[in-house]
């Protein structure tokens, strides 16, 4: 294979397992509920003190990795790589341990570029494999293998057809998991009508993890709507996430971004600013920006492109370069 085809596929590879991660970070665990609520001093302090104590508590030690990932911190994640080391080697029956290393390995080789993917590549996977077969309920371990499944090329271990068996695999445990799988290969092939109609139609009210995964999957699909210019379809889509899932920030910000790349500014104002009220981070942060600078609001347009460059997780390089580069133009 052209090196430099390979190159491309493994960056599109990391790039792809990257957003799984954000998306879906862990399974259950004790201090998920603080983690939601964004209550990260509280979840430090408490797994510090369990940890003082069982100092290989799995719950302490996956949460530990968590709030690293989420600080966004480069120069931590071997300390998160570490951590979750130690969890896998005294509970090694643990789901959440192994899930928790792929995760950081998944991160670290994003960070790292393409010599880092080939040095990890196989870790992630066999990280994902060895939390599903300890618990098959693990669903965003396996929404995280089906995504590496799509994106890695068959000499890393990918494919449609390892992506195909594990639908199959995960229809026997769960058809509601196995749906959303098959909705994530539709939007891979493209499939954005299917995918749509699959996601949808899966009944998620009995579980939070399943509901969790439809909310991402669905995301996904309004996302690639988008970028296919079908804004109708994804205003759609993003508006059923806002009714499903009123707590969550994916509607509102998905919404938001649609009607703002129609040039619908206004209209797109509320919806950002009711995503920033549910979650502040640095994208939804940058399309204020974007926004109030369209207005022509320049000190809300400051203060928003402000507070999005020096927020943790930071925003992208190409979308940090553009935040910067108005901030500049606006103050000049």
């Amino acid at each position: 294979m052209n090196t430099i085809v390979r190159d491309s596929l493994l960056l599109t590879l990391l790039t792809s397992i990257g957003f799984s991660i954000i998306a879906q970070q862990a399974h259950a665990h004790e201090y998920e509920a603080l983690i939601k609520a964004k209550k990260y001093a509280e979840v430090e302090k408490a797994t510090s003190l369990k940890l003082a104590t069982e100092p290989n508590n799995p719950d302490a030690l996956v949460a530990k990795t968590e709030l690293i990932l989420i600080e966004g911190k480069e120069n931590r994640l071997d300390e998160a790589g570490k951590i979750a080391e130690q969890c896998i080697a005294h509970n090694p029956k643990n789901s959440e341990c192994h899930e928790a290393l792929g995760n950081v390995l998944g991160t670290k080789a994003m960070r790292g570029g393409v010599m880092s993917a080939i040095s990890y590549v196989g870790k992630i996977r066999d990280s994902f494999r060895k939390a599903i077969e300890l618990d098959p309920n693990n669903f965003s371990a396996r929404s995280s293998l089906m995504q590496f499944y799509l994106q890695a090329p068959s000499f890393v271990g990918g494919g449609k057809d390892k992506a195909k068996d594990l639908i199959v695999e995960t229809i026997k445990v769960s058809p509601s998991a196995g749906a959303l799988l098959q909705a994530s290969l539709d939007l891979y092939e493209d499939n954005f009508d299917r995918a749509s109609s699959v996601a949808l139609a899966v009944n998620t009210t009995q579980s939070e993890a399943l509901a969790k995964h439809q909310r991402n999957v669905l995301s996904g699909i309004g996302h690639a709507l988008i970028t296919e210019k079908r804004m109708a379809q994804a205003e759609k889509i993003f508006q059923e996430l806002c009714n499903r899932f009123p707590d969550s920030i994916h509607g509102y910000y998905g919404l938001g971004k649609a009607l703002q790349e129609q040039g619908k500014i206004k209209d797109a104002l509320p919806h950002l600013e009711k995503s920033l009220a549910i979650e502040a981070n640095a994208n939804v942060l940058y399309r204020l920006g974007k926004a109030w600078q369209s207005l022509g609001d320049k000190i809300k347009a400051i203060a928003a492109f402000e507070k999005a460059l020096s927020f943790k997780p930071e925003l992208a390089k190409k979308t940090k370069a553009d935040a910067e580069e108005q901030l500049k133009a606006l103050k000049g």
